[in-house]
Parts: C-alpha cells; sequence; structure tokens
C-alpha cells in the first residue's frame, strides 16, 4: 500500500493585529487535550419569603490547579454567560471532575441558549456540597467546593480563581473523560 503524506488543511485568514486568526487559533487550541469538569452553584432566592432558588451549572474544559499552598483553581467563563454572572454575586460555587462514563452529563451542560437548569439536574444522581449548597455529582472522579478569591478579565473571558475548600474523591478509580479536537473522548487504559 502506497504510503501518504497528510496534506494540511487550509484555514482562512481573518488576522488579528498580532497575526493569527480565529480559525488558525481555534484549530491550535483544539489539539490540547483536556479534562472536563461541571462547574456548579446555587443561585439564592431573588427575595427572602421566594423559592428556593436556582442550581447553575456549565461544562468547563478551562479548569486548571493554580497553588498548593494556599489550595487555588481556576476556571475561565464566557464573559456574560449565566455562570460569570452568578459567580460575580455568589462567591461560593463546586467543581465535579467528570468520569468517562458521564459523557452524557458534559454534553447536557454544554447546550447553548437553555431557558433553566433545572430540568438539566431533575433525574442526575447529586448531593448538595455542605459549604457551597452546590450540587456535587455522584460518580465523579473528584469533587471540589471553592470560594472566588479573585476575578480577572482576560479577552473574551472571565478567570475565576477559587480557593478549596473541600476536596473528596467520590470514584477516583474511574477512567477520566477527555476533551480533544472538538469531541469528548475516552482514554485507552
Amino acid at each position: 500500500m502506497p504510503k501518504t503524506t497528510p496534506v494540511p488543511v487550509p484555514i482562512p485568514a481573518t488576522l488579528h493585529p498580532e497575526g493569527v486568526s480565529n480559525d488558525e487559533f481555534r484549530a491550535a487550541m483544539s489539539r490540547l487535550a483536556a479534562g472536563v469538569c461541571l462547574i456548579t452553584a446555587h443561585e439564592p432566592p431573588l427575595t427572602p419569603t421566594g423559592p428556593d432558588g436556582e442550581d447553575v451549572g456549565m461544562t468547563a474544559t478551562a479548569f486548571m490547579s493554580v497553588s498548593l499552598d494556599p489550595p487555588l483553581v481556576l476556571v475561565s467563563l464566557r464573559e456574560g454567560s449565566r455562570m460569570d454572572d452568578l459567580l460575580a454575586e455568589q462567591p461560593l460555587w463546586a467543581v465535579s471532575v467528570l468520569a468517562d462514563h458521564q459523557v452524557q452529563v458534559a454534553s447536557r451542560f454544554s447546550m447553548k441558549n437553555r431557558i433553566s437548569d433545572r430540568l438539566l439536574f431533575a433525574d442526575l444522581p447529586h448531593g448538595r456540597g455542605e459549604v457551597s449548597g452546590a450540587p456535587l455529582l455522584t460518580g465523579a472522579l473528584a469533587t471540589l467546593e471553592c470560594r472566588t478569591e479573585n476575578r480577572v478579565e482576560a479577552g473574551d473571558h472571565t478567570l475565576v480563581i477559587g480557593r478549596v475548600l473541600t476536596a473528596t474523591l467520590p470514584s477516583p478509580d474511574s477512567p477520566p473523560l477527555a476533551y480533544f479536537r472538538g469531541r469528548y473522548r475516552h482514554l485507552a487504559g
């Protein structure tokens, strides 16, 4: 069988002043494998006598450890997103690091233009963080409860740095869910 050489995919050039286009940047960054997390928070009721408030969740791949002492993590939120707006007012939030069997959870919470998260949590096995009050997924590789320490504007995103208040390992031996080249992936063991 003849050996073929891959042909580079042409990328349209709408250049920033720095010289890189959105498409070039997106294509390059899609080659960086990332873990997948569910970021959650509990939105308090609008009035003291109103309904209980609502749980809010979003899928994130831009999440990382920042510091061991003190324990800090960082999540990147699209500026003006519901989670960005909520965490600007609500300092407590949580993270569930997703296992490979939780791909449907990742897909569910990455849907755009949804009206309410109430239905997304309805049949999802989860507990509630004792410190944050936010949902923590049953079967996650790890869960963290955090308090916002700092918010940094970065282009069209907000970098939220949180101090880790609790950490648990509900399902530490499950394989992780990964995101690579625009798709959720399972890692070979």
